[in-house]
């Protein structure tokens, strides 16, 4: 595993086309902004299991999905949002 030190606004881009940003930190939490192409899913890694297992989406697995920071382009919700 690569382990790397970043900074509010600091970012690290993954095979050039997907960018992780450090949005906010705040106490022991990280809030991270994910620029990727719209083919490419992104979730959390609960609900990337769940799909995985092949378990309905509800309510308690969304639990603790937060809004997107804006962000220039917009982009679909990913599939593990809160409508």
């Amino acid at each position: 595993m690569l382990v790397l030190s970043r900074k509010k606004d600091e970012s690290i881009v993954i095979n050039n086309d997907i960018t992780i940003v450090v949005v906010e930190i705040r106490g022991d939490k990280v809030r991270l902004g994910v620029e990727a192409p719209k083919e490419v899913p992104v979730h959390r890694r609960e609900v990337f299991e769940a799909i995985a297992r092949g378990e309905p989406l509800d309510a308690a697995t969304l639990a603790g999905t937060e809004a997107p920071a804006e962000a220039p382009e917009q982009r679909p919700p990913a599939t593990d949002a809160i409508p």
